[in-house]
């Protein structure tokens, strides 16, 4: 499964600007590459991000988490989440799951991986408690 370079455009001004707060990544069949499906800007939260994630479709995505330690101070962490929920179709779930691994590697820099198969398991309780 290729990746198109704008994938990697956004995710590298993402990692060294901050100019978005997410990206949303598809596997494009018909091209057989994954592209840059949504990018969330900087002042868009997580629950704008949850609300973008599709309920039924399997993707990739990134999302710059800010938060503060137990020491008071201001940090922030790249998360890589595979969503694929249980609903999508087996081929999907397929294609994404041969393809994670190879995309990730295009992808230097996240520090945090969580996968995801229900919104139950991407919280932001849970991401909080990844980050620290």
């Amino acid at each position: 499964m290729a990746v198109s370079d704008e994938c990697k455009l956004k995710f590298q001004e993402l990692k060294a600007k901050r100019s978005f707060r997410f990206i949303t990544f598809k596997i494009n069949e018909q091209s057989q590459q994954v592209v840059v499906d949504r990018v969330g800007q900087p002042g868009e939260t997580y629950a704008d991000f949850t609300a973008t994630i599709p309920a039924d479709e399997c993707r990739y995505a990134v999302f710059d988490f800010d938060f503060v330690t137990d020491e008071n101070c201001q940090k922030s962490k790249i998360f890589f989440i595979s969503w694929s929920p249980d609903t999508s179709r087996v081929r999907s779930k397929m294609l994404y799951a041969s393809s994670k691994d190879r995309f990730k590697r295009e992808l230097d820099g996240y520090q945090v991986e969580l996968q995801a198969t229900e919104p139950s398991e991407m919280t932001l309780d849970i991401v909080k408690a990844r980050a620290l």
